[in-house]
């Protein structure tokens, strides 16, 4: 499959070991990278963000096969395995790097996630809690650092986050 037979998309929703532990289970995601996105725009470390001062948020970039897994189900992983009336901070994490964010690559993906995220709201999943959910343009991505990728496979650890 080549690089043009794929779509990618971009999710905050906490601490991104968890994100990404959970996207790499759906069949059809080829790909999830630990990064940084919505900050500076300047590359950054893990110590600069963690510190909540560069903007950006801890995300993960999901590369899926679309002919197996659509954007839309990519939406409900991301809505099931966080909070999104929590803003700035899921479970023990607290910042603006760990706010629940989508950043959107195209015009299609924006609609989709708007529609998504008000469907969320209409479901009353969340009763009278608001959902602080971002649905912002892709920024530049910046790839975590090697020890943050695959991090709970490698060190053999349950998941850091709750299915909602």
């Amino acid at each position: 499959m080549s690089a043009q037979d794929t779509s990618l998309a971009t999710f905050g929703a906490g601490c991104f070991w968890g994100v990404e532990y959970f996207f790499r289970q759906v069949p059809g995601v080829l790909n999830a990278t630990c990064g940084y996105m919505g900050g500076n725009n300047q590359a950054t470390t893990y110590e600069e963000v963690k510190k909540g001062k560069t903007g950006h948020a801890e995300v993960v970039q999901v590369e899926f096969d679309p002919t197996r897994v659509s954007y839309e189900e990519l939406l409900q992983v991301f809505w099931k395995n966080h909070n999104p009336t929590s803003l700035n901070q899921q479970g023990g994490d607290i910042g603006t790097q760990y706010r629940s964010t989508i950043f959107f690559h195209d015009k299609q993906q924006k609609a989709e996630a708007e529609e998504s995220k008000l469907a969320l709201a209409r479901s009353g999943k969340w009763g009278i809690r608001h959902i602080v959910t971002e649905i912002v343009p892709l920024q530049q991505f910046h790839r975590a650092e090697e020890y943050h990728q695959d991090y709970i496979q490698k060190n053999n650890l349950p998941s850091c986050h709750l299915e909602y």
